[in-house]
């Protein structure tokens, strides 16, 4: 996963099983028993210290933060991230971590072309793609010339990260974990994430309106995986976003 680039800090011997839920010393999502979830429930905190046998990029590594989250979703594992070992720079920015874009490769304006058009036509671009082909990274490299595509154009990328909310959180740590193994009374659990198919994700968005169904309380923001499962959210609502992410 992510480049071979994980670590895990101190004893991760143990297993997480869904069944401690039914000890009552977890939490348990109602949303996803309801649907089926065959997956865990994943838990956003915050902490100044990585809980012991925690996963971890190694610092200064290239990963993708949402194969963390999917690792915790998928085996019950335990992630975290810090202002070192946030895997990209987009995922930094995702999980609250600062302003990690002017770290990327020709700064603000490199990204923007990359979400959109690339950067083949710009002078800059193609001088630092040469650079990146230097280091080996020949599909990055592709990739940072053709770009990702997914806006219209560069202006439109930048009015993107106009509005993303950049924050930089006052803890160490972001923390991943399974619901069943967070501790409400102990921890102040920022987001839920839930990874589903096409057909529970239309269950979650007619039971997101069950009980309350005002619709400025649910949205559908269009981000990275990072971005939507990290600093997007809408304020003042609990779960009041019904996510749609381009990568991860």
């Amino acid at each position: 996963m992510a480049d071979g680039t994980l670590t895990s800090s101190g004893d991760d011997s143990h297993s997480f099983a869904k069944g401690r839920a039914d000890t009552g010393s977890g939490m348990v999502s109602k949303l996803a028993d309801a649907i089926g979830l065959k997956t865990h429930a994943v838990a956003l905190t915050w902490a100044d210290a990585a809980p012991k046998g925690s996963i971890q990029f190694k610092p200064g590594r290239w990963g993708c933060v949402v194969s963390v989250f999917a690792t915790v979703a998928a085996k019950g594992r335990i992630g975290a991230f810090d202002r070192q070992t946030y895997g990209c720079w987009g995922g930094g920015v995702g999980l609250g971590l600062g302003n990690c874009h002017d770290a990327f490769p020709g700064g603000i304006e490199g990204l923007c072309r990359f979400l959109a058009d690339g950067n083949e036509l710009s002078e800059e671009g193609r001088r630092i793609s040469e650079e990146m082909a230097a280091w080996g990274g020949r599909r990055r490299t592709d990739d940072f010339l053709q770009g990702e595509r997914y806006l219209k154009s560069a202006d439109v990328a930048k009015r993107f990260l106009e509005v993303l909310r950049m924050r930089d959180l006052p803890a160490h740590y972001v923390v991943v974990k399974p619901l069943d193994l967070a501790e409400p009374e102990q921890e102040d659990i920022k987001s839920v994430t839930l990874f589903v198919d096409p057909d529970r994700f239309s269950a979650l968005v007619v039971l997101a309106n069950y009980t309350d169904p005002d619709l400025g309380k649910r949205d559908c923001a269009v981000g990275g995986g990072m971005q939507i499962m990290g600093i997007i959210r809408v304020p003042g609502t609990w779960n009041g976003i019904i996510p749609a992410h381009w990568w991860g």
